[in-house]
């Protein structure tokens, strides 16, 4: 029966440094970016989906205040408008999918 050979350590698993495989970049991008100039990348890569954000924001608060206020039916009104700009934002989103889809194609 043939001994095992010795035994080289490896170096320890270092979990906040990702992995390092040859010819794959964990990132598309070669720098990293801050969370503002993300923000900005994507807003101009697709405007609509802050302004249905905010739109929806905007909505969902004044429901909220004319509730509070006992303004039943703009209540309602909003709540309606609300989940309009929501699917607005749904919407924008996925025409922002298939466009990036589509553009990355050759």
């Amino acid at each position: 029966m043939a001994t095992p050979g010795p035994v080289t350590p490896e170096a320890p698993f270092e979990p906040s440094q990702p992995p390092v495989i040859d010819g794959f970049s964990p990132s598309v991008y070669r720098t990293s970016e801050s969370f503002k100039e993300k923000f900005l990348r994507k807003t101009r890569e697709n405007p609509m989906v802050p302004i249905g954000c905010l739109g929806t924001a905007a909505a969902l608060t004044y429901g909220l205040y004319c509730f509070h206020r006992g303004q039943s039916q703009r209540s309602q009104l909003m709540m309606r408008t609300r989940i309009a700009a929501q699917g607005f934002t749904v919407v924008a989103i996925l025409m922002g999918v298939a466009a990036s889809t589509l553009k990355s194609r050759p």
